[in-house]
């Protein structure tokens, strides 16, 4: 296979990777603490979730053709704490929403794509550059989201990596099998499911 293409499936598996992570952690919660912000300065879940379906959307659609700081975005309204209700499904559908148009772009990209440039508020860069930094932003956001939703649950937390004081029996179980050759998260995703 391609380098190129592995790179473009790597990502996808890393970003179902995360995407999934994120969505195990808001699961563990009750609709209440979704929205829960501790300052003025935090943002809730619910609003980092409004916040990556605005960068999302504005990133991908027509990702190779158009500036991906559309100008239908309003980024600093993803950031305010306003919801008309407070509704996990809802929520739900703006983080489905925002990943399923990143991964169906994603899903067109050919490998000779990732040279091409791309703009971000008229700064160019190559399409791989563009995806390594979404690549670098999303998981971010993600870390904020389990993090958060660890600090709230109210009752035993599970785990969604490796559990604490875990790592040996964890790794044990990995080096007792024989070496092979695939991604990280062919098993990390199991798990998940």
């Amino acid at each position: 296979m391609e380098t190129s293409n592995i790179y473009l499936e790597s990502v996808k598996k890393q970003m179902l990777y995360y995407k999934t992570v994120a969505e195990k952690a808001i699961d563990q919660l009750e609709v209440d603490q979704l929205f829960i912000t501790v300052n003025e300065d935090t943002n809730s879940i619910a609003t980092i979730i409004k916040h990556m379906h605005g960068n999302m959307l504005s990133r991908w659609t027509d990702f190779l053709t158009t500036d991906g700081e559309k100008e239908w975005r309003q980024r600093d309204g993803e950031f305010d704490a306003l919801f008309t209700e407070k509704n996990k499904e809802n929520l739900l559908q703006l983080w489905n929403e925002g990943w399923d148009c990143f991964f169906n772009t994603l899903n067109t990209l050919q490998p000779e794509d990732l040279s091409k440039i791309i703009y971000i508020r008229n700064e160019g860069q190559t399409a791989l550059d563009a995806i390594n930094r979404q690549l670098a932003h999303y998981p971010y956001h993600v870390g904020q989201i389990v993090f958060y939703a660890k600090m709230l649950k109210q009752t035993a937390w599970n785990s969604l990596t490796i559990p604490k004081n875990k790592s040996n029996s964890y790794n044990a179980d990995k080096f007792a099998k024989e070496k092979s050759l695939k991604h990280f998260t062919d098993d990390e995703l199991k798990k998940l499911q």
